[in-house]
């Protein structure tokens, strides 16, 4: 009985580490000021701005884990979409667009 108990314990365990969220998951707050949350969407992470000028807007989708991830970004002002990336650090993430992977522009959102 007790080692079915542990068993099953350790299966829990290990499930749940499975199904954390990833680090990207969440609301940041924008240089702007904005609220841009980061879901879960089918096989990526949607970008999609909550607050401001162009609350409802998707501005982005990525894919990746533990971190970093890889995708594409819009400038919701522009309407204009490059190859972007974001990366997480405690609780901020830097995002960057890239045009040719040579001109790129960043920023650095904070978690809310």
């Amino acid at each position: 009985m007790i080692r079915a108990t542990i068993l099953a314990a350790a299966l829990l365990l290990g499930a749940s580490a499975a199904f954390a969220e990833e680090p990207i998951v969440g609301n940041w707050k924008t240089v702007e000021g904005d609220t841009a949350a980061i879901m879960p969407c089918a096989d990526s992470y949607c970008v999609t701005l909550k607050t401001g000028k162009y609350a409802g807007k998707q501005i982005g989708k990525m894919q990746g884990k533990g971190g970093s991830y890889t995708g594409e970004l819009t400038d919701p002002s522009e309407d204009k979409t490059y190859s972007g990336s974001g990366t997480v650090s405690g609780n901020s993430v830097r995002m960057k667009g890239c045009v040719l992977k040579v001109f790129c522009k960043s920023q650095t959102w904070t978690r809310l």
